[in-house]
């Protein structure tokens, strides 16, 4: 193995990208951003393609992000540290603020270092669930909408676990593995990087079906009177609520095999055949595999 070390890729950036009046600027956060700038873009196109008001866009992007955040922190600290966060009060308070307790009784600004995606997705679920009701928008409709670009952020979230060096893979010899250094110089899978590229792949499929969908409904409309035009539900190219089946079907399908290639997050996951990550995507792909296969149909033999 020492003689193959020099081949490999040796990890080490520096996770502060730059400081702004004090205050480090993380690579992890910029990515943050920039995920969810490109989901917010093309989500406003996907409602103004399917003649959406901007009544209705406009609040769609607070409940994202309130929603993604609080899930993502919240499924970290409950799902893989409850026995930290659920200490006492500090850590209880560190579990929604960006800081960290110091043992002399100061604090330090951190950001918020643990977050999960499971978490993230059922905390967005829960928030777009809060906008239907206020929208009078369909749940599944909504669903379908940001499913499309669910891949693309989820792309970002990994590069920026890359830039942090966590989240690793388990040792290897690999010519392409990565050695990182903040860690330990052993050669390992780059499972953030093996993610990241997946719903990469995942959101170009996305993009091809959600711009067919929009191609059949142009053809459809032509030669009709913009009311009839208008009556006509969105043309999807499958039925309600396959897009989001789809995405959560592809995402946590590879997330369920990818873990096998990756180390344990915490020290409790070391005894048991399948870790946190499998268990909490099992039923995810679940509910995917029902609303991509069985929920439209449902609905069509109910006559709605």
């Amino acid at each position: 193995m020492t003689d193959l070390l020099p081949l490999y890729i040796h990890w080490n950036p520096d996770p502060v990208f730059f400081h702004l009046f004090g205050f480090p600027i993380r690579y992890y956060g910029l990515l943050w951003i920039v995920g969810i700038a490109c989901s917010y873009f093309m989500v406003r196109r996907a409602y103004r393609d399917l003649k959406l008001g901007d009544d209705k866009f406009d609040p769609l992007f607070l409940y994202c992000f309130v929603g993604i955040l609080a899930g993502c922190r919240l499924g970290h600290c409950l799902f893989y540290q409850p026995d930290y966060y659920l200490s006492g009060l500090k850590p209880f308070v560190e579990m929604f603020l960006p800081i960290k307790f110091l043992p002399d009784g100061g604090w330090r600004w951190t950001g918020y270092e643990g977050l999960a995606s499971h978490g993230g997705t059922l905390g967005l679920a829960i928030a777009l669930w809060f906008y239907c009701r206020k929208t009078r928008m369909h749940f599944m409709d909504v669903l379908d909408i940001i499913a499309i670009a669910t891949p693309i952020c989820a792309c970002c979230i990994r590069l920026a676990n890359l830039m942090n060096s966590e989240i690793i893979g388990n040792p290897t010899t690999v010519p392409w593995a990565f050695v990182f250094e903040r860690v330990d110089m052993q050669p390992r899978h780059p499972g953030q990087l093996y993610e990241a590229l997946a719903y990469f792949v995942f959101f170009l499929g996305m993009m091809y079906l959600y711009r067919r969908g929009i191609r059949l409904r142009r053809q459809e409309t032509l030669g009709m009177t913009q009311a009839q035009a208008v009556s006509l539900p969105p043309a999807w190219p499958h039925r309600r609520g396959f897009y989001f089946g789809l995405c959560l079907t592809e995402i946590f399908v590879f997330r369920f095999f990818i873990e096998f290639l990756k180390a344990d997050q915490v020290a409790f996951e070391q005894g048991m055949t399948l870790n946190m990550g499998q268990w909490l995507s099992i039923p995810f792909v679940l509910v995917g595999i029902y609303c991509m296969c069985f929920y439209g149909r449902r609905k069509a033999g109910a006559g709605k």
